[in-house]
């Protein structure tokens, strides 16, 4: 039997330690996520959610606990180590993709991700070019007839489309999605999350998505923790997160107005 794809184990961070600005983001949080699973976040502002993607994904190291991926003890690996496990969604649309490069350049760079060698000067061949076009129609968007076209001239969502694209050109073994369509307007996010859904499900890809929206922590995928203070305040999972609704979760866990507000807007 394979081992979870992701184990945390009794992490605590705390910032700013010793002064009057001091900050428990984490506290002794231990998580386990098994391989194919699509775990949504949710929680208000400095519940710790930023952090807890920060930490695994190597920005910060945890000040305890223990941090394993497919049985590999990460803990205290550089961030640029861990794009050998992981691909990263963020926020902002122009933070996954480089604007000045070309959308067949992106994905190129995307592909040869984690390769000793990059020849990058040889990298987009017809064969990849061919390839591209093919991935890319896809996404409906039209994207196959301007791979020579510079990314900055796309739209937002069609950023965070090719973003998502580039993670699974080399599928990952773990997919962090950082609050990915917060930035779009409802429209666009609600076409970018049913593509996210998707590209998941046809790659099989083991998922942590962060997001402030409830419903779609609640709609997507298998599992939903919720934090609140730097802790795990709810874990459901199955037939018992498919029911829960919104209402159900605020009135439960006694959210404040501000919480409510933050956690059941923006459909």
């Amino acid at each position: 039997m394979p081992p979870p794809m992701l184990v945390l184990s009794e992490i605590s961070k705390v910032f700013n330690r010793g002064t009057q600005d001091q900050k428990t983001a984490l506290d002794n949080i231990s998580l386990t996520v098994n391989q194919g699973d699509f775990v949504t976040i949710i929680g208000s502002n400095g519940a710790g959610k930023t952090t807890l993607l920060n930490i695994i994904a190597g920005t910060h190291n945890p000040d305890t606990g223990r941090i394993t991926i497919c049985g590999d003890d990460i803990t205290r690996s550089p961030e640029h180590r861990m794009a050998a496990y992981m691909a990263r969604v963020f926020q902002n649309p122009t933070t996954g993709t480089a604007g000045k490069m070309t959308i067949e350049e992106n994905l190129c760079m995307a592909e040869l991700r984690g390769c000793k060698r990059r020849l990058f000067r040889w990298g987009v061949t017809r064969h990849r070019r061919q390839q591209y076009q093919a991935i890319l129609k896809t996404l409906d968007l039209g994207l196959e007839h301007r791979l020579g076209e510079k990314v900055g001239l796309l739209s937002g969502g069609q950023r965070q489309s090719l973003s998502l694209l580039m993670t699974t050109l080399i599928p990952p073994k773990l997919l962090i999605l950082d609050e990915h369509t917060a930035a779009l307007d409802p429209k666009t996010a609600a076409k970018v999350m049913a593509l996210t859904d998707h590209m998941i499900q046809q790659n099989r890809l083991t998922t942590l998505m962060v997001t402030h929206n409830m419903h779609q922590a609640l709609r997507y995928g298998n599992r939903m923790i919720m934090l609140h203070r730097g802790r795990i305040k709810l874990d459901v999972s199955g037939p018992e997160k498919e029911q829960l609704t919104v209402k159900d979760v605020v009135q439960k866990f006694e959210l404040s107005l501000d919480d409510e507000t933050l956690l059941s807007t923006h459909i």
